[in-house]
């Protein structure tokens, strides 16, 4: 556990390295272009430095590299058990430099430092070191033959991974798809998104540090209707997996279609409902768990728990009680490790969120916290976290992913009207129940059309269990030994003997 203070934090930003150039075959380069763009920080405005603006000359140039790579056998026929031994080197070295990594997250997309440090960066070689350990345990099959002939299912990397991961948790979003996909045998291409982009050009080079292959790992910044519209549509991409926007998710699906029918697997948008009823077992916990569930990452968390539904006998009392335990989330300088609300991610965003806030009041909802701009001198990003009550679900608010610290409560009557509002969108990534009651719970939780559902808590389960959701929240799972399947094709081999 680090005692660095914020002065420390704002120190070592001072003389922050910044690497901004693109990752490909194992040595860090310009964009073809030339181009670049510029990386500022939300936290206070400053430049942090110029980022290559990758095109898809570049696109071409990293699945070249990435296919030739894997057609020669350096990684993709490495045993196993060689492929965890580097995988785990991998996860030690971001563990190594964590204080380096979390400090680039927090500059660059204005997370506080106490969670880079202490939840993402740890979350992230985490995922690297599971997937890696898990790959020499993964066993293929033998059918069941006449006794004269012998039927293999065995699983094969599929090639070349196009990755593009959001900017909410850069660096853990990133680990979440290398984990399986390198793991597996594959060369990739990751995408970080242009408005955070600095992590996953530094963790390139921890990759060949580890021993990872030149050209298994590039690593292309950009934007998304350049770069990344550049892998979706590229005829050597074999799968591209996703995390963002059920409206790019949407698109990629289209640009798959368009070229050569690769795989995609898409982790999108959510609105994810968050139920209280009367009988659970501690309100007290519950609104500190709602109040954490849309203030946590400034609520641009694509699981946040953004509609509060309150069964209507306890809503008097039990909003107050939400209203109060939000106080304790207040958004403060992101390099001070005290702080557990930071900035926005840009200015961009903060005008979406305060966009919303501004049609809650139109549509009639009644601000009951939160709701303004705040720490505007220091030229960051920041919104203070925000509570409407008196929320219909056909609301913008209660409808839309914000992506920002807007939490909607819902009033009802029974367990089948929660779950009816509940299920009453597009989306079906999360759902969290409160209950004493064990019936109640299971039967709630499996009539709910979320990929994760929660009971008496809010975002559990850990790299055991899949992550992805149902209906326009996408397909496909990350973690788990069901995130392997996304980036492997099955074989079914018939031997005469």
């Amino acid at each position: 556990m680090t005692t660095l203070t914020r002065a420390d934090w704002e120190q070592r930003a001072q003389s922050l390295a910044i690497e901004g150039r693109a990752f490909i075959h194992g040595e860090y380069t310009g964009a073809a272009s030339g181009e670049t763009f510029e990386c500022i920080s939300p936290v206070d405005g400053r430049l942090l430095g110029r980022v290559a603006s990758c095109d898809a000359a570049d696109a071409d140039r990293a699945v070249s590299d990435a296919r030739a790579v894997f057609e020669s056998g350096v990684w993709s026929r490495l045993a196993p058990v060689k492929r965890k031994e580097t995988m785990i080197r991998f996860a030690d070295l971001l563990d190594a430099h964590a204080e380096e990594l979390a400090l680039l997250e927090t500059l660059d997309m204005g997370k506080p430092i106490g969670d880079s440090l202490n939840i993402d960066v740890p979350a992230a070689s985490r995922a690297i070191r599971w997937s890696g350990e898990a790959i020499d345990k993964i066993y293929d099959e033998v059918a069941a033959t006449p006794h004269n002939e012998l039927g293999l299912v065995t699983r094969e990397p599929v090639g070349v991974v196009a990755a593009i991961v959001p900017w909410n948790f850069p660096l853990l979003m990133a680990c979440w798809k290398l984990g399986p996909a390198l793991a597996t045998g594959n060369s990739v291409v990751l995408k970080p998104s242009e408005k955070s982009p600095l992590t996953a050009i530094r963790i390139a080079q921890l990759a060949i540090e580890a021993g990872i292959p030149a050209g298994v790992l590039n690593v292309l910044p950009g934007y998304g209707h350049t770069v990344g519209k550049a892998l979706a549509l590229h005829m050597d991409v074999d799968t591209l997996v996703f995390t963002g926007s059920t409206r790019i998710a949407k698109q990629l699906m289209i640009y798959a279609g368009e070229s050569n029918m690769k795989r995609v697997w898409l982790e999108a948008g959510g609105k994810s409902p968050n139920i209280v009823f009367a009988d659970a077992p501690d309100l007290q916990a519950a609104a500190e768990a709602a109040a954490g569930a849309i203030a946590f990452n400034q609520g641009e968390v694509c699981t946040a728990g953004s509609r509060l539904l309150v069964e209507r006998s306890i809503k008097d009392r039990f909003v107050p009680m939400v209203v109060e335990a939000l106080k304790a989330w207040k958004p403060g300088n992101p390099l001070d490790p005290a702080t557990n609300v930071g900035a926005l991610v840009d200015t961009q965003q903060l005008n979406t969120v305060l966009g919303y806030i501004e049609a809650g009041h139109a549509e009639g909802a009644k601000l009951m916290a939160g709701g303004k701009r705040t720490l505007e001198e220091t030229g960051g990003v920041y919104v203070e976290p925000t509570l409407f009550d008196g929320v219909s679900n056909a609301m913008r608010i209660a409808r839309e992913e914000i992506f920002g610290p807007v939490l909607s409560v819902i009033a009802f009557d029974s367990v089948e009207e929660a779950v009816q509002i509940a299920n009453d969108t597009p989306y079906g990534l999360a759902a969290a129940v409160w209950t004493s009651n064990l019936s109640k719970a299971h039967l709630a939780a499996k009539a709910l059309r979320a990929g994760s559902v929660w009971v008496n808590q809010y975002d559990g389960g850990d790299m055991t269990a899949p992550f992805g959701g149902f209906k326009q929240s996408g397909n496909g799972r990350d973690k788990s030994l069901h995130a392997f399947d996304k980036y492997t094709e099955l074989k079914a081999t018939w031997i005469k003997l």
